[in-house]
């Protein structure tokens, strides 16, 4: 057509609605029904998405779960309405789970009784194909030419009714996520890096629930600043009151108080309220109207006969600029097979943590097999919980740069010799 010879092609398209538009949320039994019976009669994989109310609410339940799959178009649950969407995995059952950052979202899912047979995470899907960036919105971008608009996702998903440009936002975060999926895969085939993923996702997928951790409150930041197991005590009340404060209120914890207040309260140790009000952080009504809770932590945490430890048994490292002093040859070990990991990373086009986890590799060299062998280092990798795919390209790596370290660290202990 005359004239339009010389109109730019858009490198992207960017996709600002659901292509049917934005489904009605479920938020009742019989509606969960229903979709269950839609996503049931659908082919191929299922896209499922969530949304947290992070920094908004107590703990990370979802506030909304987002799936979408072929014949079912796109569906969005309230799980705060419905409940349990266990009918919903049912009708999932033996169906590939596409997921975005699938670590990040199954928590939740398996709070509401949802546990994927198979997995599919695209963003990890991009590690392993060693994009520059992996978000949702650079992949889409990247391997499809759509983009999306991100400017929600960090809003308060707590919030009822939910606006409807929240909805769309939600609802295009399935909208090509299978899409993506089959480029992804794609990508990793023409790379000789599909069985590595399927390794990697099965991995996920499988994985145990992380234990609780021991001792959650020390890891308040600024703990460090607290010193004296009074005080420390202290921290460990306040954090404790805080906690309790904000599950039965069902805010997050740092609405109620901020972490630098709590170390403020636990070093001042204040004996009256005024004297909290003043501590930094101690501000506004609620901190006023709780003042009683907070001044009994600390007044328990004076009083108490067995104040809790400065340090607690634990399985965890020392931090790696400890190793010199405690333990020299595992901090030389690191140091070498550290970079070699790196450069075989590079080789292999992938992000060294995600060719071998780096607390892996830290183990490793703190506690390394009798043998320097390539078998030793590999039994130990997967004693550690490396994956195949890992063990089989890392360790000879691994061995020869081990092997290399004793050469050297033996040829500077020989004695000079004279020709």
């Amino acid at each position: 057509m005359p004239g339009f010879e010389h109109l730019p092609i858009p490198a992207t398209v960017h996709l600002n609605g659901p292509a049917e538009g934005i489904p009605r949320v479920v938020d009742t039994a019989r509606g969960l029904t229903r979709a269950a019976e839609q996503l049931a009669a659908a082919t191929g994989p299922v896209a499922i998405d969530t949304e947290r109310a992070s920094g908004f609410r107590y703990g990370q339940r979802a506030f909304l779960v987002q799936l979408r799959r072929e014949g079912a178009g796109t569906i969005l649950i309230d799980p705060e309405a419905v409940g349990s969407l266990a009918v919903v995995n049912e009708a999932l059952r033996g169906v590939e789970w596409v997921l975005h950052a699938a670590t990040q979202d199954m928590p939740c899912l398996a709070e509401l009784d949802m546990h994927p047979d198979r997995l599919f995470d695209t963003e990890l899907g991009g590690r392993l194909l060693g994009l520059r960036k992996v978000g949702l919105a650079s992949m889409t971008e990247e391997l499809l030419g759509f983009t999306l608009s991100k400017e929600h996702s960090a809003v308060d998903w707590s919030q009822r009714p939910l606006p409807a440009d929240w909805l769309n936002y939600a609802a295009l975060d399935v909208e090509v996520l299978v899409q993506l999926r089959w480029a992804t895969e794609e990508r990793l085939a023409q790379a000789g890096k599909l069985e590595w993923a399927f390794e990697e996702f099965e991995h996920i997928r499988a994985a145990a629930p992380a234990p609780p951790r021991q001792d959650p409150w020390r890891r308040t930041h600024g703990m460090g600043n607290v010193r004296g197991r009074r005080k420390l005590t202290a921290l460990r009340n306040l954090w404790q009151a805080r906690e309790a404060l904000a599950r039965h209120k069902d805010l997050a914890p740092t609405r109620l108080l901020p972490d630098s207040a709590i170390v403020a309260a636990a070093n001042a140790m204040p004996r009256t309220v005024p004297q909290l009000m003043a501590t930094p952080g101690f501000h506004g009504r609620l901190a006023s109207r709780e003042a009683p809770r907070w001044l009994a932590a600390v007044q328990d945490a004076r009083l108490t006969e067995e104040p809790v430890p400065a340090t607690v048994p634990s399985d965890a490292l020392p931090t790696v600029k400890g190793w010199e002093t405690k333990r020299p040859e595992a901090a030389a070990r690191l140091k070498a097979l550290k970079p070699a990991v790196a450069e075989l990373a590079e080789e292999l086009g992938l992000p060294p943590e995600n060719l071998l986890t780096p607390e892996h590799l830290r183990r490793f060299c703190w506690q390394p097999p009798r043998s320097t062998s390539d078998d030793a280092v590999a039994q130990r990798l997967r004693e550690l919980g490396a994956r195949s795919w890992q063990v089989e390209r890392v360790a000879p790596v691994i061995g020869s740069a081990w092997r290399a370290l004793r050469a050297r660290r033996r040829a500077d202990r020989a004695p000079d010799t004279v020709d």
